[in-house]
């Protein structure tokens, strides 16, 4: 069954918000390539590329219930921070911003009786849980420890050791 407009809409609306978080997030390694924190823009690379993952998830959602994707001009991201704890807060607030789309398209989805996109979105919804509790995680570290001398280099080098993980099944 073809997804119905409604649906189609608000998923290519989505569609471009995650393609913004990958831009995001890419802004944000550049910044913190700048600042001499090559492990904290690591990090942001690795989720720029999820946040891509995420997108072409469902743009290939949209494929296979004969919808039609509409790709939109994507939004410039923020380019200047005050400190690396300042691209996490900014982190932690998108990541909040995204659950409470995604919510939003669950609850259509719901009122829509599009059964196929509840069970499509049930596995974003878990994907924002984690995503938002490492967010915040950080940002509680930077305020705990500081963002200057060892603590702030032994966070760098920590998250330096993020790897791609593999993408989500579409």
């Amino acid at each position: 069954m073809a997804i119905a407009p409604k649906m189609q809409d608000a998923l290519n609306a989505h569609l471009n918000q995650e393609f913004f978080a990958s831009y995001l997030y890419l802004s944000m390694a550049a910044f913190c390539d700048t600042i001499n924190l090559p492990g904290f823009a690591n990090w942001m690379r690795v989720q720029s590329q999820e946040e891509h993952e995420h997108a072409l998830k469902l743009f290939n959602f949209i494929l296979d219930r004969d919808g039609q994707v509409t790709l939109a001009p994507i939004g410039q991201p923020q380019v200047e921070f005050d400190s690396a704890l300042r691209v996490m807060e900014t982190t932690l607030e998108h990541e909040q911003e995204v659950t409470t789309l995604i919510n939003n398209l669950y609850r259509l989805a719901v009122e829509e009786g599009d059964y196929a996109t509840q069970v499509q979105l049930q596995w974003f919804i878990a994907e924002q849980v984690e995503e938002e509790k490492i967010a915040k995680d950080i940002v509680e570290h930077l305020k705990m420890f500081g963002q200057a001398g060892e603590a702030l280099m032994l966070m760098d080098r920590q998250l330096g050791a993020r790897t791609a993980v593999p993408a989500p099944p579409a």
